[in-house]
């Protein structure tokens, strides 16, 4: 999808960190004439389209995403115009003149350079049009930072030569307003933030914004509240057996590695795993049994791979049609495998 730029305002941030010092410098607003004349037409070439393309998720895969969704928040039943980003947005997403454009953008970059880790750079905000398919209006706030350590080639005494604040359009962070699930099909109440980096200062600055939790946190949620559902079925209120199951699920909460817990049964697990995909259908789980490691959809969970116990030790049980291997060849791959049976029985006589 390729977009023609309506207005462009294109500010400087500059950042003393000596004397604490924060300021920006508007450079210009340029209207569609002026800016397809202008350097920043080829600099900008395609990256509005990779901006679009990138995709992104309400519930990331983890915490450090460099692409996530956000959402405008409203308290009650009030609107989304009661929303201030949202308010922004939607003026500098509707400006007519380069005046209005200018004065709503301004408002961006002011509060953009409060962030508590902003860098130097140059901070553009733009509203654009696609060129084909549909009409609608997009708004893209885009970051460059200064690059340091840049040389070009110069002449043949000096060879390079150092430039000062350059910028590239590499790592650039991004915002996508509004939010476009496919062609055609917005979203206004969202917004689509990029940043390569680990700050995250390009989505602080927008304090009326929320993000979803990453998908192993909402998982891990649910898993506890179910788990929680089940001690207050199970347990009186004030049994030593509830205190116990709580403080284990407190535990269990709060550690970075978990070990079985031997609570629920089967088909208890198979229900809450049918209640969770049915939310996250593409929801994956890793377990370790001493140095292996299997990775697996966590709906394959009782239908095709089963967890068991075999003389008190732990069996994972996987069935499928085919079997695929890596790149690293091994022996296992012209394996003719024996019977079910067979590997229980060996598993008999190594125990014994």
């Amino acid at each position: 999808m390729e977009f023609s730029i309506s207005y462009l305002s294109f500010y400087v941030i500059e950042i003393d960190q000596q004397k604490d010092q924060r300021t920006y410098s508007h450079y210009q607003t340029l209207d569609e004439a002026t800016f397809d004349n202008s350097a920043l037409s080829q600099f900008l070439e395609g990256e509005l389209k990779r901006v679009v393309k990138r995709k992104a998720q309400s519930h990331p895969n983890h915490a450090q995403a460099p692409t996530k969704l956000g959402e405008f928040v409203t308290e009650g039943s009030h609107p989304l115009e009661s929303n201030p980003n949202y308010a922004l947005f939607q003026r500098a997403l509707h400006a007519q003149t380069s005046a209005d454009f200018k004065k709503e953008s301004e408002a961006f970059v002011e509060t953009y350079v409060q962030t508590s880790a902003v860098r130097g750079g140059v901070f553009l905000v733009c509203q654009a049009k696609p060129k084909k398919y549909f009409d609608d209006l997009f708004l893209f706030l885009l970051k460059c930072d200064f690059q340091d350590d840049v040389a070009v080639l110069s002449d043949a005494n000096t060879l390079v030569k150092k430039v000062e604040r350059a910028i590239t359009t590499k790592n650039m962070k991004s915002i996508q307003y509004p939010y476009m699930i496919e062609e055609g099909m917005l979203e206004y109440n969202k917004v689509k933030i990029h940043q390569s980096s680990h700050a995250r200062y390009f989505e602080d600055f927008l304090p009326f914004v929320t993000y979803g939790d990453p998908m192993p946190e909402v998982i891990k949620s649910q898993v506890q509240t179910m788990v929680q559902d089940h001690v207050n079925e199970t347990f009186s209120s004030e049994s030593s057996e509830r205190q116990e199951m709580e403080e284990r699920l407190e535990s269990w909460s709060a550690s970075e590695t978990r070990e079985l817990q031997e609570q629920l049964n089967h088909h208890q697990v198979v229900e809450a795993t049918a209640a969770i995909t049915a939310h996250i259908p593409d929801s994956k789980t890793t377990i370790k049994l001493g140095e292996v490691v299997v990775k697996f959809p966590l709906d394959a969970y009782g239908d095709n791979v089963h967890l068991a116990k075999f003389n008190d030790r732990y069996v994972l049980v996987v069935d499928a049609e085919q079997v695929t291997f890596d790149k690293n060849a091994s022996p296992i791959e012209f394996l003719k495998p024996d019977h079910l049976e067979a590997v229980i029985q060996r598993m008999q006589d190594g125990d014994e």
